[in-house]
């Protein structure tokens, strides 16, 4: 039903994009400002960071949301720089918007802004002002790996993902990009994440449908434990398909929702798997349990265990600080029920049966923690419901990154 296709934030119709370096970071060859635009007025939804501090564009972003009635036209973002706990943060973040809609032609209520990196520094705004207007002049419908470079910062690897599908007998795209690498803990989105389709869907189905898939997919992925205070997630449908609007849960809002699903689990995992030096990727799912709600937060609470990162980067079968994890999990279910496996690419490891120890080869062991990917199969034997976290083990490497992020 979806089939998996290249552009990012450039696979839909109409939406060209661009990135360069403007100074911000001492590495000319890496870009440190982007820039996205659709050819038309977008329906735009947005999710955010929940940490009481927020960062000026997320200030600026959600007033000019308001002020358009939730259109928006484009949307520049910068890495290098988090333009928060700034005096002047509000101010620099709508300067950005004014250079942006100037070069553009367009007013600066349509432009949304982003910026990441190191909180509490002043953003520099004239290397900004010096690169907009070439930014502007060099969009083109292939430049979404500019613009994805463009908003890495301990990111070691690009992130993006798009699918075509079929609506109501039209051919529809969906893609988005995704940055993030630390500072990473489930509660909202996680990171900058720009999602674009040319379906057309009313407002309030692409905010129900975000929301939903949120829940479920970024707000489900731990790093470190830490809610950064830029976590943006933007969601725009300019509707160049030629699809019939979605305005109910119809038929078509299912597979549209599906299609948003598929994007953002996948980004999800990418964001998972490039962890502040990460070396495997870690998926939890949780089985067999009484509500989705509970699924969710024993998921989430495996996937943050520092003890258990720790113990999958040693590639040590220590099931306890599973159902250590799963024990203080804030839900209600039989822990004697409770059953773990480990599984990768190379076998599978039952380690906990009835919420007890199971014997099990250390040799065989190793094999299967050997793999880049590991699964933690938890089953609950308290229902049906299943939700899926995810997350990476915790190495040398984070403390290395984090020891001396500002240089």
């Amino acid at each position: 039903m979806y089939k998996v296709i290249n552009g990012g934030v450039c696979a839909a119709r109409g939406y060209k994009a661009n990135g360069l370096n403007c100074g911000l970071n001492a590495d000319k060859n890496k870009n440190d400002l982007g820039l996205y635009v659709s050819d038309v007025p977008a329906n735009t939804v947005g999710v955010y960071t929940t940490n009481k501090v927020k960062g000026a564009p997320i200030l600026v972003t959600k007033a000019h949301l308001e002020a358009t009635g939730g259109k928006a036209r484009a949307v520049i973002m910068n890495s290098k720089n988090a333009n928060t706990c700034n005096a002047d943060g509000v101010e620099k973040a709508e300067r950005m918007c004014v250079l942006a809609a100037d070069a553009l032609g367009i007013s600066p209520e349509e432009v949304l802004v982003a910026s990441t990196g190191v909180i509490g520094q002043i953003l520099p705004i004239e290397p900004i002002e010096r690169h907009t207007r070439e930014l502007a002049e060099g969009l083109t419908y292939e430049g979404n790996d500019r613009a994805a470079t463009a908003i890495m910062t301990t990111d070691t690897v690009k992130k993006e993902y798009a699918v075509e599908f079929e609506l109501g007998g039209k051919t529809v795209r969906l893609g988005g990009m995704a940055k993030g690498s630390g500072m990473i803990h489930p509660n909202m989105a996680t990171t900058l994440n720009f999602i674009t389709t040319d379906a057309a869907v009313s407002a309030d189905m692409l905010q129900r449908a975000l929301s939903d898939i949120v829940k479920v997919t970024y707000n489900c992925l731990s790093v470190d434990g830490d809610t950064s205070t830029n976590d943006t997630v933007l969601l725009h449908a300019n509707g160049m398909a030629g699809n019939r609007e979605i305005t109910a849960e119809n038929e078509e809002y299912k597979v549209f929702r599906g299609a948003l699903y598929k994007v953002m689990s996948e980004l999800t995992k990418m964001l998972a798997a490039d962890g502040e030096g990460a070396t495997k990727l870690l998926e939890c799912t949780v089985s067999d349990a009484p509500d989705v709600d509970t699924a969710i937060i024993v998921a989430k609470s495996v996937i943050r265990s520092p003890l258990l990162k720790c113990a999958m980067f040693g590639e040590d079968a220590n099931w306890g600080r599973v159902l250590c994890a799963i024990g203080y999990a804030d839900a209600e279910f039989d822990i004697d029920k409770v059953d773990v496996d480990f599984r990768s690419e190379k076998g599978v490891l039952p380690v906990c049966r009835m919420g007890a120890g199971v014997p099990f080869s250390e040799e065989f062991a190793k094999v299967v923690l050997g793999a880049d990917t590991i699964y933690i199969d938890v089953n609950l034997g308290s229902g049906n419901a299943s939700a899926k976290a995810w997350g990476c083990d915790l190495t040398y490497d984070y403390v290395k990154i984090n020891g001396d992020y500002r240089s």
